[in-house]
């Protein structure tokens, strides 16, 4: 299988202002929104790449998370890090701070050979807008930190290839865990896959949580409250190398509206999808770290709120 480092040199950054050198013109981006969808390398250029240069000239993509594999029979890079650079000018309508700025990143890329084929970006957009002062909704419910890489300092090494089989596993398992819920958090057995002190890094207005406890309290169960029948899963890719393991979906989650408090609003009713991605580091028996990106902007379009006309209301 080709490396994971040939495959990175082998993508366009998310700031390249030529992506077309290294895009088929059967390319298809699928982005967070407002991007979105489409095809070819103008639209990559046009709709991701151009804006981004133009908020952040010079901005460096740091890179924590790569890991690469097959899943049904594609063959799929996987990265997270950050967007780190000054914002200089505005982005979808973000205020520029004019000072520096980091913006979390999850990215899928799915190859042809050499060529890709298919790319999908989330960006945490409403971090960004926290940083310029003008996310419209509530505190996020943990706390708001900048997302380390992993703890093991591994997370862009040379993967031992023996060790993915056992990550992969584990993932999985949890998953089937995730779909036992029966309206109480203990019927998932979630205890069993995770560390004590595992760490969960979640978008802007969910925040990040430490062990059972602080996790439970501040994200999964106001999450399964106002989701209670979601059926997660849906990946377009599911990968492992080493100790690592990522998935994505387009969507990955279908879910109901049904409960209120998540993010402080009340239920909607309404039948929603998710775009997520994940990416997990495996420590022995238990899973350690997880980094969590949500399309939340889509995800809140869906339940009839639009951030970013919001987010026009309270800016200056």
């Amino acid at each position: 299988m080709t490396s994971t480092s040939h495959l990175i040199e082998r993508t366009p950054a998310l700031l390249d202002a030529d992506p077309a050198r290294l895009l088929r013109p059967d390319f298809r981006l699928r982005a967070m929104h407002p991007v979105d969808e489409g095809a070819g390398p103008d639209f990559y250029a046009q709709a991701l790449a151009g804006p981004l240069l133009t908020a952040m000239p010079g901005a460096e993509e740091r890179t924590d998370i790569a890991l690469s594999g097959m899943f049904k029979g594609g063959h799929w890079l996987a990265r997270s890090g950050h967007l780190a650079g000054v914002f200089l000018a505005p982005l979808f309508g973000i205020a520029a701070t004019k000072r520096v700025a980091f913006v979390r990143f999850g990215r899928f890329d799915r190859f042809a050979g050499d060529d890709v084929v298919e790319t999908i970006v989330l960006l945490d957009l409403p971090a960004l807008m926290m940083q310029a002062g003008c996310w419209p909704l509530g505190p996020p419910l943990g706390q708001l930190l900048f997302a380390p890489g992993p703890a093991s300092h591994d997370g862009t090494s040379e993967h031992v290839a023996d060790a993915s089989a056992a990550s992969l596993a584990l993932v999985e398992a949890m998953i089937g865990g995730l779909h036992k819920f029966d309206g109480g958090l203990q019927s998932m057995g979630m205890r069993q896959y995770w560390a004590d002190d595992f760490w969960w890094f979640g978008p802007a207005p969910i925040g990040n949580f430490r062990g059972h406890a602080d996790y439970e309290r501040g994200h999964q169960g106001p999450f399964l409250a106002a989701f209670p029948d979601r059926v997660g899963g849906n990946h377009a890719a599911r990968i492992a190398e080493g100790s690592y393991v990522a998935s994505t979906g387009w969507p990955s989650i279908t879910a109901t509206h049904r409960g209120g408090g998540w993010l402080g609003l009340p239920p909607t009713g309404r039948t929603v999808t998710m775009r997520v991605m994940d990416f997990w580091r495996r420590d022995g028996d238990h899973l350690a770290e997880n980094w969590v990106m949500i399309d939340i902007p889509d995800l809140l379009r869906q339940m009839g709120i639009d951030v970013f006309a919001s987010m026009h209301a309270i800016l200056p």
